[in-house]
C-alpha cells in the first residue's frame, strides 16, 4: 500500500478522528468553564447526535436491503441455512458465557478490586435535536427481511426478487457515498466526549484490571471461533480477519454493531473468494443482530465481579449455568446498539441473579466502560460464522447465487 493509499484509507482516517477526538477532549476538560469552550463542546455534541442519528437511521435500510435479497437468493436452501445460522450464533454466545464464567470462579478470587465510578463532568445539552426516526425498529427489519426472503423464495417471484436485488445496490450507494464518511465524524466526537467525562481517565483504571481480562477472553474467543471456521470450511481464516481492522476500530470507536454494519461488509467483501458472496450478504448483516458473543462473554463476567464487590459471594454455580443458557437467547434478540446485550437482559439479571438497584446501576457502568471492546469483538466473529456458513453451503453443494 503507498502513501497516498495509507492516508485515504478507512482505517487511518478512524484512527486519526480517535486521536483528534481524545486531543480535543483533554483540551476542552483543562479549560473547562471557558465560554469558547462551552459552545465547542455543544456543537460537538450536537454533531455526535446527528450522526449518531443518521447511521442508526440507516441500519434498517441495511438489513433489509442485504438480508432479504441474499434469502431470495438461497433458492430452496434458504430455510435450512437460516436455521444452521440461528444455531451457530446461539453456541457461540453460550460458549462465550460459559468460558467467562468458568474463567471468572478461578481468577477473581485472587483479586481486590473497589468501586469508584463518580465525580465525573456532564457535558452539555445539544444545540437542537434534529431526531431522525428509523423506518422501522432493527428487529422488525430483520423478521421482515426474513419473511420476505422466504415468501419470494417458495412463491418463486421473479419480480419481487429483482426489486429486491435493485434495492441492495441502492442501499449499497447509501453505504458507500452518505455512511462510511460519516463515522470518523461519530468515532471522533464519541471520544471527545469520553475524555472531556473523565471516563477515560477517571473510571477506566478503576476497572482496568478486570477489562484486561475480559480483553484476552475476547481474543481467545476469535481465535478459537476462527480456527474451527478454517477447520470445519477448510478454508484459510487469516484470509478472513486481515481485513477487519477498519471494522475493529469503527466498532471501538461506535460501541454498536450495527452502526458497524456498513464498514463489516466492507471487510467481508475484502475477503472473496474465502467467503462467498451470497453468504456475505446473508450473514453478516444477521450476524450484527442475533450473534454477540463479545458482549456476553464481558457481561457474564462483569456479573461474577459486581456480585463479589456489593454482595461478599459469587451467584451459584447452577444459576450462572442457568443464566448463561439464557443469556445466550436474549443475546439473539438483543439490539445491537450500545448497552443492547446488558439492557435485553435486566430481567435475568435482577430476577435470577437477584441484583439489587445498586448492582444494577454499577453492573450498566461497568459494562459500558468496556463495551466498545465487546461490540468490537462481535463484529470480527461475525466473520468466522460467515465463513462457517460457506463451509456449510459448500458442503451441502448449494450453488453460489
Amino acid at each position: 500500500m503507498t502513501k497516498k493509499n495509507f492516508i485515504s484509507s478507512l482505517p487511518f482516517k478512524l484512527f486519526l478522528a480517535l486521536l483528534i477526538g481524545i486531543i480535543f477532549g483533554f483540551i476542552l476538560s483543562e479549560f473547562d468553564g471557558n465560554l469558547l469552550c462551552k459552545s465547542l463542546l455543544n456543537i460537538i455534541v450536537t454533531i455526535k447526535y446527528i450522526a449518531g442519528q443518521f447511521i442508526n437511521f440507516c441500519v434498517p435500510l441495511i438489513i433489509i436491503g442485504f438480508v432479504a435479497p441474499s434469502i431470495s437468493r438461497l433458492g430452496s436452501h434458504a430455510s435450512k441455512i437460516l436455521t444452521f445460522a440461528l444455531i451457530i450464533a446461539y453456541v457461540s454466545s453460550v460458549g462465550a458465557a460459559f468460558l467467562a464464567t468458568t474463567a471468572g470462579y478461578f481468577i477473581l478470587p485472587f483479586m481486590n478490586i473497589t468501586s469508584q465510578t463518580e465525580n465525573l463532568k456532564q457535558l452539555p445539552q445539544i444545540v437542537f435535536e434534529l431526531t431522525i426516526p428509523q423506518i422501522t425498529p432493527v428487529m422488525s427489519a430483520l423478521f421482515l427481511s426474513v419473511m420476505i426472503g422466504l415468501a419470494a423464495t417458495w412463491n418463486k417471484s421473479e419480480y419481487t426478487i429483482k426489486l429486491l436485488n435493485e434495492f441492495q445496490q441502492i442501499v449499497l450507494s447509501i453505504v458507500t457515498k452518505f455512511l462510511i464518511p460519516v463515522l470518523p465524524i461519530l468515532i471522533g466526537t464519541t471520544f471527545c466526549g469520553l475524555t472531556y467525562e473523565g471516563t477515560i481517565t477517571k473510571q477506566f483504571p478503576i476497572f482496568l484490571m478486570i477489562i484486561l481480562i475480559v480483553m484476552v477472553g475476547h481474543y481467545i474467543w476469535m481465535i478459537l471461533l476462527y480456527s474451527i471456521a478454517g477447520l470445519y470450511s477448510g478454508k484459510n481464516p487469516f484470509n478472513v480477519i486481515k481485513n477487519y481492522l477498519p471494522a475493529y476500530i469503527t466498532a471501538v470507536g461506535t460501541m454498536s454493531s450495527a452502526a458497524t454494519l456498513s464498514v463489516a461488509i466492507d471487510c467481508a467483501k475484502k475477503s472473496r473468494p474465502t467467503l462467498r458472496n451470497d453468504m456475505i450478504d446473508f450473514g453478516i448483516p444477521l450476524f450484527s443482530n442475533i450473534h454477540l458473543c463479545g458482549s456476553v462473554m464481558t457481561e457474564t463476567f462483569f456479573i461474577l465481579a459486581v456480585s463479589k464487590i456489593l454482595y461478599g459471594n459469587y451467584p451459584t454455580v447452577g444459576n450462572m449455568i442457568l443464566f448463561c443458557l439464557l443469556l445466550g437467547i436474549f443475546a439473539i434478540g438483543a439490539p445491537g446498539v450500545p448497552g443492547g446485550t446488558v439492557m435485553a437482559s435486566l430481567g435475568l439479571i435482577t430476577g435470577l441473579l437477584k441484583f439489587d438497584a445498586t448492582g444494577t446501576a454499577l453492573m450498566l457502568t461497568i459494562f459500558a466502560l468496556q463495551d466498545s471492546f465487546g461490540t468490537a469483538c462481535n463484529v470480527v466473529t461475525d466473520g468466522a460464522l460467515t465463513l462457517i456458513l460457506t463451509g456449510y453451503a459448500e458442503k451441502n453443494k448449494i450453488p453460489e447465487k
